[in-house]
């Protein structure tokens, strides 16, 4: 309960006016995952209006920005990595503004073994979960096939596949959890209305790999909110979302064409 209010019911003391903190969040949200939400019901209705059903059509996470040239793609890779933390960023100096800090959502270096391992088994009890259920969904027509990556095969593909695990958890976990539920908190929602408010966000940004993606997405959620207001720290939710990713990424790479449970693009 402590770390729940010290983490959601702060703003008051720090002189933000509401009207301030209400456009404050959405300008976060319109900057990072909020516009990836529009951008993903818009790429969603382009699926569904495609000829064919939603299982023949891919949705790729990570993939090649200069085919045939590598050092032009790595430095896409790149860039397109840093450019995404940006937000992250911002978040960290409003919060700094606050003289709070990001260390006050637990994103921070103080607990660094308790956080992994509290991620790894987050992680692992929902990895396994969510494969299952992307296959029975995909399985269902309700999905698109999700290809992870479809980098060239280049030194610098794993590298590149596992910092772009670890921004897809930063970004994702600091705004959609540390972030949102604070700014929610100060603006008076109750804890049912944010825990549902950061769930449909995250759900609304996976729609674009078919509806199985936006509600797996949602329940991961809400379980993730539960997990950061019994703990203080987004610190274990990114853990767990990079493990996640990077299994996810670095798995389909090793794996991709070589089994035959694991459909592909």
């Amino acid at each position: 309960m402590e770390a729940r209010v010290h983490t959601e019911s702060y703003g008051a003391e720090a002189g933000l006016a509401r009207r301030t903190l209400r456009s404050e969040t959405l300008l976060v949200l319109a900057l990072s995952l909020g516009a990836s939400g529009v951008g993903a019901l818009i790429s969603f209705v382009g699926s569904l209006t495609k000829p064919g059903s939603l299982k023949d059509q891919a949705a790729t996470l990570v993939g090649s920005q200069a085919p045939g040239r590598p050092w032009l793609d790595l430095a896409w890779q790149l860039f397109g990595i840093a450019t995404a933390l940006v937000p992250v960023a911002l978040v960290a100096h409003l919060l700094a503004r606050e003289r709070v800090g990001i260390g006050s959502i637990g994103f921070d270096l103080k607990e660094p073994r308790r956080d992994l391992g509290r991620g790894t088994l987050v992680a692992a009890a929902i990895g396994g979960t969510g494969l299952l259920f992307y296959l029975g969904v995909r399985a269902a027509g309700f999905n698109l096939t999700v290809v992870p990556e479809s980098l060239p095969d280049v030194w610098w593909k794993i590298p590149v596949l596992i910092a772009s695990a670890v921004q897809n958890a930063v970004l994702e976990e600091v705004i959609v959890v540390g972030y949102l539920l604070r700014r929610l908190g100060q603006l008076g929602w109750t804890p049912a209305a944010a825990l549902a408010a950061s769930a449909v966000l995250r759900g609304s940004y996976h729609l674009y790999q078919g509806v199985g993606g936006m509600i797996g997405n949602m329940v991961m959620g809400v379980v993730f909110v539960l997990l950061y207001r019994r703990w203080g720290r987004v610190g274990p939710l990114v853990a767990a979302h990079a493990l996640i990713d990077t299994v996810a990424f670095v798995g389909y790479a090793l794996l991709a064409g070589k089994v035959g449970w694991l459909p592909t693009g």
